[in-house]
């Protein structure tokens, strides 16, 4: 698989994990969030922030990223973006992280659903109608089948698009985000792993 089509199949394994999280079959996707404690083999154990440590088979199949960050004045009108999102005292979205797709990518896990970055935090991936400037960041008109939202992206907000990793990435200590699937034994099969590279953790 070429490293482009494998970063592609990468974003799908993100993006609808949203969805299918919110199902209920026993071997749904997970999103795990932690610190590398070991990478040995293709066993990788993440101590995770909810304080419990997991294992977590890394296949052949297993799309591996890091995150770079780039600026908020990179988010044009006719980026394809997700965006985590809370809403404000006002009601209003305000973005926690903002990943910014490669263009190969447009419409991946196209929508509006429940994510898990905080009580009543959503995932919006959409097309930027426009970007106007406000005194608190940038607002982002966002369009997607069946809908639209406005979300305001404060200036310290952290905005990263995803780039290729190895697995001599995957060292001790080193922040990830992994989703993944509950496989035997208590353990998970990876469909995808985000690992911190030069000092960018994975906010989403």
């Amino acid at each position: 698989m070429s490293t482009r089509l494998k970063l592609v199949v990468s974003f799908v394994a993100l993006t609808l994990a949203g969805a299918a999280v919110a199902q209920s079959p026993a071997n749904k996707p997970e999103r795990i969030r932690g610190e590398i404690l070991a990478f040995s083999g293709s066993t990788l154990q993440v101590h995770r922030r909810s304080g419990d440590t997991v294992t977590i088979e890394v296949k052949e199949s297993t799309g591996l990223n890091a995150v770079k960050a780039i600026q908020l004045s990179d988010i044009k009108p006719g980026s394809y973006v997700g965006a985590a999102a809370m809403p404000a005292v006002d009601g209003k979205l305000t973005a926690k992280e903002v990943l910014v797709f490669p263009e190969a990518a447009r419409g991946t896990g196209e929508g509006h659903y429940a994510w898990d970055l905080g009580a009543n935090s959503s995932m919006t991936n959409a097309n930027v109608d426009t970007v106007v400037q406000s005194t608190s960041g940038r607002d982002l008109k966002l369009s997607y089948k069946g809908g639209s939202n406005t979300i305001n992206v404060p200036l310290n907000v952290p905005v990263v698009t995803l780039v290729p990793a190895t697995r001599d990435d995957l060292t001790t200590g080193k922040k990830v985000f992994v989703v993944a699937t509950p496989g035997k034994n208590g353990a998970y099969d990876g469909n995808l792993v985000v690992v911190e590279k030069d000092g960018v953790t994975p906010p989403m």
